[in-house]
């Protein structure tokens, strides 16, 4: 099955962490964000990757051709944006296999259930099937009516608050039909406004909830939630928990560390206090600092006694 993973966007939410950077290679623990992406799908369904991106392109081949990730990696490059819908059409002549389509939102982490979702997608013959997520407030996603014999007979995307039909929303997995991908036009629009709508109405999209954990990790509160969620459920091979946080190879710490992922060799010093923070490799974080929700770069220095909340160190930076 081919795997495409649409990760064209700026990063901008996540800036300066991201400026001159591609989002794709953030670290999530051990992992870059794009290889988190495509951990929800089992190994033997996948062997190549093709990535739809448009921004820190050099980064992103550099890393594709280095052989760290498990499978091949090939991109699709996006000259100017071209929203989900143009992006998938734009990759379709390096999808080279003849059944369908797995396509990943580039921010996913989630527990997914690819097998299922593909058994789901063959059984109900559908043009394209969604995992679909359970949330209190829908009106910011896609929201899908799905019926009991697992069709979605509507779809509405980012409806007005209080206009929903439904809380199940597109979870940003999806199978796509190599009839539904052959259909799509060249240039700029959106699947989920412009193509999925239609295909719900036509009785040919299936849906399927799955349960676990769903974090949509491209702002700095979702990032350090995705962080968090890696820890909880063991998802990583390197470094060790204690408690709710993670510690990277050679990272220390003499300070008091809680729901936080501090990346490899990076030091937290005596009396500092850090709460639900990320930390990239190679920070240090001064005495007595006392941070919380930030996200600290790749080596960037923390002084002592320093009192920071929902703050962005830049890589390399001194705050």
């Amino acid at each position: 099955m081919d795997v495409l993973v649409l990760a064209g966007g700026f990063g901008t939410r996540l800036r300066p962490w991201t400026t001159g950077r591609a989002k794709p290679l953030l670290p999530v623990l051990d992992m870059t964000l794009l290889e988190r992406v495509v951990e929800c799908v089992p190994s033997s369904l996948v062997d190549r990757v093709v990535v739809a991106a448009g921004y820190g392109i050099d980064e992103m081949r550099s890393f594709s051709s280095s052989g760290e990730a498990d499978y091949e990696i090939i991109l699709s490059i996006e000259e100017d944006a071209l929203g989900t819908g143009g992006a998938v059409a734009n990759a379709r002549p390096l999808l080279s296999g003849s059944g369908p389509v797995l396509v990943l939102n580039g921010d996913l982490v989630s527990s997914v259930d690819v097998t299922a979702l593909l058994d789901h997608h063959n059984s109900k013959s559908a043009s394209v099937t969604l995992s679909l997520w359970s949330v209190d407030d829908p009106s910011r996603f896609g929201v899908c009516d799905l019926g009991q014999d697992g069709m979605v007979r509507r779809f509405q995307e980012k409806p007005d608050p209080g206009t929903e039909f439904s809380n199940l929303i597109n979870a940003g997995c999806s199978i796509i039909s190599r009839e539904a991908l052959d259909s799509l036009p060249e240039g700029s629009y959106s699947m989920e406004r412009d193509v999925f709508p239609g295909i719900a109405e036509s009785g040919r999209m299936a849906g399927l909830e799955f349960s676990g954990y769903f974090v949509d990790a491209g702002t700095p509160d979702s990032f350090i939630e995705a962080a968090q969620v890696c820890i909880k459920n063991g998802r990583f091979s390197s470094g060790h928990s204690t408690g709710d946080s993670w510690f990277g190879t050679g990272a220390t710490s003499e300070g008091e560390v809680s729901g936080c992922s501090i990346g490899p060799g990076a030091v937290v010093s005596s009396g500092a206090t850090l709460t639900d923070c990320v930390v990239l490799e190679g920070a240090r974080i001064g005495s007595r600092a006392i941070l919380k929700r930030c996200l600290i770069g790749e080596g960037a220095l923390i002084p002592d006694d320093s009192n920071m909340f929902g703050k962005i160190i830049g890589h390399g930076q001194s705050e």
